[in-house]
């Protein structure tokens, strides 16, 4: 496409951009409400990553020593949390922490940010898996889910989150053949923790790459 095609087509979305802008400043009412929007944004990524760090850090101390480490970690001024946050977010943890289908995680075999590469159908696949652990006759892998609520069904998981687990779970049976992949959502929000079924893992698998025509 020619330069002025590439344009055109940016144009629309710079337009959406203006338009909402225009609003906002047409009406104290709405830029209010995109403000307090933004903030729960914030807030939720915000906590989000506080969770991300203590799953990340607590599995590595001993049982008995995690409660106290995640509550002087939280109290940090620089969190800015009050007690009820602090409360909330313990609990979301814990809650991870201890799910039964979450075990095998946070035993010996299990590692945070583990990381992996590979290349699949002529794709290369390289990132950071939440929670891995390889066992002799099987491999689990975990991604957490900070800032939503779980879906109603594994069906309803948004297709990035399966094409990354789709991914990731292709190169650990290519590095690790004959040993199934089990691949779980943890959907830190709640502590609900969701088991992706084998045949959304197929349906999102890297694909081999289609040449491009001439």
């Amino acid at each position: 496409p020619s330069p002025a095609d590439r344009i055109d087509r940016l144009v629309p979305s710079r337009s959406t951009e203006d338009k909402a802008a225009g609003l906002a400043n047409a009406s104290p009412r709405i830029a209010a409400d995109m403000a307090e929007a933004g903030t729960r944004r914030a807030a939720a990524m915000a906590r989000g990553r506080l969770i991300h760090a203590l799953l990340q850090h607590l599995p590595d101390l001993p049982e008995s020593t995690r409660t106290e480490a995640a509550r002087a970690y939280l109290r940090q001024p620089a969190h800015g949390l009050d007690a009820a946050a602090q409360a909330d977010i313990e609990t979301a943890v814990a809650g991870v922490l201890t799910h039964p289908a979450l075990a095998p995680l946070f035993g010996p075999e299990g590692r945070a940010e583990a990381p992996v590469a590979g290349i699949v159908n002529g794709m290369e696949i390289g990132g950071l898996i939440d929670q891995l652990a390889i066992f002799p006759d099987r491999i689990v892998i975990a991604d957490y889910k900070t800032d939503r609520a779980p879906p109603a069904s594994p069906e309803a998981i948004p297709p990035a989150y399966l094409g990354q687990l789709a991914a990731y779970a292709a190169v650990l049976r290519a590095i690790h053949p004959g040993r199934p992949v089990t691949a779980l959502l943890v959907w830190t929000a709640t502590g609900a923790v969701m088991t992706v079924p084998d045949a959304l893992l197929t349906r999102h698998a890297p694909r081999p790459q289609q040449p491009s025509s001439p």
